[in-house]
């Protein structure tokens, strides 16, 4: 396992970027702490698979270094960086039994027959393929391949690292739940710094200790889930978790107190002077229908997901979302909506402006 450092790391597909716009990665320097459980979310072409090739060994980055622990990797062979890789699709021997699929990490390496079996046995009922330890993997369908090289990249106990580039694909609803259950669980006891890559939040979320959203190249945030839903760092942030995501409004910010087109909306706390296109950002959990106060609210339609209902309107003609518990009244004179003052958020050209007196 090893802690995993980058410094002033940047990556061009390009041989003579010109400008910043020709980087899929722009410079960045993070530290993956050892033991962690870290998911990169962000949606297709953000760089997520790039940060992770780079990681592997797969892809040399233009700028930059990566250090495992104390040891530079940058120029180092992904066979020398002694981690596991899994990837979106399934990579599977079709010829080997399951077993000896999930056993070819560690026969590889020398490992006690009895220890083999033991540790195939375990990760075979982690993924639920215990029954078809004996079969062949070319007969079996894209899922159970995949769980296949799910379990092979979990079989070593001594790795670096472990790397998932979207590994639940192919896998239907009801495992993916299952197999994300067992991951956590895999986490905890051996403690392996892994790296999940997904667009999928849910996923994200529900894997991780802290999650790396990234946004057209960039790492805009790197926190725990509950951070990233109070406290977005960005608006890409607040727009991207949540369903729905975060409602924003155009506004004037001055000390406790935002004006949105001439209408007064009180904040939960005093920022400084702000420059910059000046936004406010609430949550649709925040937000709430009133008969007076607040801003002018019209109801466009009213969505029922089960657990709760959510209310899609306009506010002097921008999309505004908000949730309502199941079973509440929604009465046709609510024609106001109105905001948690301490939920607010203050955005200036896309970036988060802490209140004063924040800690850090």
């Amino acid at each position: 396992m090893a802690q995993i450092t980058l410094k002033n790391l940047a990556h061009s597909y390009y041989p003579n970027p010109a400008s910043e716009a020709d980087y899929a990665l722009k410079e960045m320097d993070h530290v993956w702490e050892d033991g962690g459980a870290y998911a990169l979310l962000g949606s297709s072409g953000c760089g997520k698979s790039t940060l992770l090739n780079i990681i592997s060994g797969l892809l040399r980055p233009s700028h930059g270094r990566v250090l495992f622990g104390d040891r530079d990797v940058t120029d180092a062979p992904t066979a020398e960086r002694n981690i596991a890789q899994v990837f979106q699709f399934p990579v599977v021997y079709d010829t080997m039994s399951v077993r000896d699929n999930l056993a070819f990490p560690l026969r590889n390496r020398g490992m006690d027959a009895g220890y083999i079996k033991a540790r195939v046995d375990q990760i075979a009922a982690m993924i639920g393929m215990e029954a078809e330890l004996s079969h062949k993997a070319r007969g079996l369908t894209a899922d159970a391949k995949q769980k296949i090289s799910l379990g092979r990249g979990m079989v070593r106990e001594d790795v670096n690292a472990i790397l998932f580039d979207e590994p639940l694909t192919v896998i239907d609803p009801h495992m993916k739940f299952e197999l994300r259950t067992q991951l956590k669980a895999l986490h905890r006891e051996f403690g392996h710094t892994m790296i999940y890559v997904t667009h999928d939040q849910t996923e994200a979320l529900t894997f991780a200790d802290k999650v790396v959203v990234m946004y057209d190249g960039r790492v805009v945030q790197m926190g725990t889930p509950e951070e990233l839903f109070e406290r977005p760092a960005h608006s890409f942030v607040g727009y991207f978790i949540g369903s729905p995501g975060m409602n924003f409004f155009d506004a004037e910010v001055t000390g406790s107190r935002a004006v949105i087109n001439g209408f007064e909306v009180p904040l939960g706390a005093a920022h400084g002077p702000i420059s910059g296109r000046t936004q406010i950002g609430i949550r649709p959990e925040f937000c709430v229908l009133g008969r007076e106060g607040g801003l002018p609210f019209t109801i466009r339609r009213i969505e029922d997901v089960g657990r709760h209902r959510i209310i899609r309107g306009e506010v002097m003609g921008a999309s505004v979302n908000l949730t309502a518990p199941e079973g509440m009244e929604i009465e046709a004179d609510a024609t106001r909506i109105l905001f948690a003052p301490e939920k607010i958020n203050v955005y200036a050209d896309d970036w988060r402006v802490a209140p004063l007196g924040e800690e850090k």
